[in-house]
């Protein structure tokens, strides 16, 4: 009986919904094509500077500044690669870059996870007003800590050595904080779970909380590899050797007393965005899926 009067109810104002002189209002869709063409224009607009360094790289060197500039040169001289790899030693940069980079986000990724499980899951006495101070650190630019930074460097003889263009930089807020987020979202249950079979933290950090924070890993592996890869100003000053010079350097190297040539810096250029290209390509799937969990989608 009471089935039958509340479906009767819905079935009114249902109609009462539909009867005539009532609109409901309609949402306005965009055309696909409109939004593809908006795309494909601005993807255009971002990679327009990218294949203007790739065609570069691809002229000779009387071609590289005509009036009116001209996107291609009489031949696709492909050499031109081969020749910046010879006209400094920029095989002996980009092995010294990868060694810094991917030492340096594995560093990070553990100090970061670490520090992000203190004060996301452990209990103690002015945790949040340690973080708060840790995360202020943030608004400190690079400029201000170099020169102490380097005097520390030259005190422990780590000048023109690796570990002065690793660790300095290993140990960042911006991971904690991107970490400590993701490692909130991850429900008590587990960690409860893991105590009740008797897991530590270590333990529980590594086969429980991990796992299922590996798009954040992902996220921060990614923007920790790419910082490090760029790095101008810290290697700039603790290195003058060409034995530790990391790629930004070398390729500055490309214009100076030497000369200027563009076509070869173009090529160098365009061979030192392999290894990040690489990179976010292998771990495109988490790292999208990490930006969408851990808030960096602009949402």
């Amino acid at each position: 009986m009471t089935s039958d009067v509340a479906s009767a109810r819905s079935g009114a104002l249902a109609d009462a919904g539909d009867a005539p002189g009532t609109t409901r209002p309609r949402r306005r869709t965009r055309p696909r094509w409109v939004s593809q063409t908006l795309l494909t224009i601005v993807a255009l607009v971002f990679l327009a500077p990218l294949i203007w360094m790739v065609l570069t790289a691809l002229k000779a060197g009387g071609e590289v500044f005509t009036t009116p500039p001209r996107p291609f040169g009489d031949h696709f001289l492909w050499g031109n690669f081969s020749d910046a790899l010879a006209y400094l030693p920029f095989g002996r940069f980009l092995v010294n870059t990868l060694l810094v980079a991917t030492l340096g986000t594995l560093i990070t990724l553990v100090t970061s996870g670490l520090s992000a499980y203190a004060f996301s899951r452990l209990r103690f006495r002015f945790r949040d007003g340690i973080f708060f101070l840790y995360l202020g650190t943030l608004m400190v630019p690079q400029e201000v800590v170099v020169v102490p930074m380097f005097l520390i460097m030259q005190k422990l003889g780590w000048v023109n050595t690796f570990q002065a263009l690793i660790l300095p930089w290993a140990f960042t807020a911006f991971g904690t904080f991107l970490l400590r987020q993701f490692f909130l979202t991850v429900p008590m249950e587990l960690e409860e779970a893991a105590k009740i079979d008797g897991c530590g933290h270590w333990r529980i950090l590594r086969s429980v909380i991990a796992p299922v924070a590996a798009p954040a890993f992902a996220v921060l592996a990614v923007f920790t590899f790419i910082n490090y890869w760029n790095s101008f100003l810290w290697p700039l000053i603790v290195t003058n050797d060409v034995s530790t010079t990391t790629v930004p350097l070398g390729l500055n190297l490309f214009l100076g007393q030497n000369g200027q040539a563009w076509q070869l810096l173009m090529a160098a250029a365009t061979i030192s965005m392999a290894p990040t290209i690489l990179l976010v390509l292998a771990l495109q799937k988490y790292l999208v899926r990490g930006i969408a969990l851990s808030g960096l989608g602009g949402r």
